[in-house]
């Protein structure tokens, strides 16, 4: 009887590293596990952070970078890739000359610019580069609304003032965009998903839930995304589905405590309480 090799749902994320473990690699990491994919990564800075805030930032050279990347897509491959924290413009640029190399389409972008903590994560020259050489290569781009003004320098303070910035960075950015509500102060938050595949926003309404854990938040929704993506998902169905992912983690590490400002959500919470 001839043996039948079985398969991974592969995803990669490139992001910075996070000790505490609730947000950048090691919360990507989680998510793809929680979601049914095996995980690869490719760090693109160590930061020195915990759950009060980010003391400092060892970026990667690019070029060892790239040899990460390069050592997961030759041997492993990826059927979806998550972008997070890229620190400068030549990281920026390395990442995306080599992932032009490579016929992935699912490619999700989380546009890491500031920590929950309000700590900055990208260098101010890194910005455009960031939006003319590495957003057109991307599936979706995940902003949340400091990230996003950054993007469009548009200030933002109320639910309603989200479509017309939504439109714009779609125009701006040419990809499918996520925008997410969650920095704003309404109890009923409403993130609006527009989908350049089909020319179609969807809104995602979720009530807040009170909770000071929200440490990695962005990075585990676009990662949940990503899983999905890689397991074949249409892009409506990979973010609705990472909504509800990240709506339940929240939920499920919303009274627990770790460390001493904004902690973890619990990425696991279908498998251990």
């Amino acid at each position: 009887m001839e043996n039948l090799v079985k398969h991974y749902k592969r995803a990669l994320t490139i992001a910075g590293s996070d000790p505490s473990g609730g947000a950048g690699i090691q919360a990507d990491l989680k998510t793809f596990a929680a979601c049914g994919c095996y995980g690869a990564s490719a760090i693109t800075a160590v930061v020195d952070e915990n759950t009060c805030g980010v003391s400092d930032i060892y970026p990667v050279p690019a070029d060892f970078v790239v040899g990460q990347i390069r050592s997961v897509l030759d041997d492993i491959g990826a059927d979806a890739v998550k972008i997070g924290m890229l620190h400068s413009s030549e990281v920026i640029r390395a990442v995306a000359k080599t992932l032009s190399r490579y016929e992935i389409r699912n490619i999700v972008f989380d546009p890491v610019m500031v920590a929950t903590s309000g700590d900055k994560l990208l260098k101010n020259e890194a910005i455009a580069t960031l939006r003319t050489e590495l957003v057109p290569y991307t599936r979706i781009i995940t902003p949340n609304i400091p990230e996003a003004e950054v993007l469009s320098s548009i200030r933002i303070s109320r639910q309603d003032e989200l479509p017309a910035l939504l439109r714009y960075l779609a125009v701006i950015c040419k990809t499918s965009v996520l925008l997410k509500a969650g920095h704003l102060k309404e109890e009923l938050l409403i993130d609006l998903f527009y989908n350049a595949e089909t020319d179609e926003i969807i809104e995602l309404p979720s009530k807040r839930i009170q909770t000071q854990n929200t440490h990695g938040t962005g990075c585990t929704f676009s990662s949940a995304i990503t899983a999905f993506l890689a397991h074949g998902q249409s892009l409506n169905d990979a973010v609705r589905n990472a909504k509800e992912y990240m709506i339940s983690a929240i939920a499920a590490g919303a009274e627990y405590e770790i460390g001493k400002g904004h902690g973890p959500v619990h990425h696991f919470f279908g498998f251990w309480e």
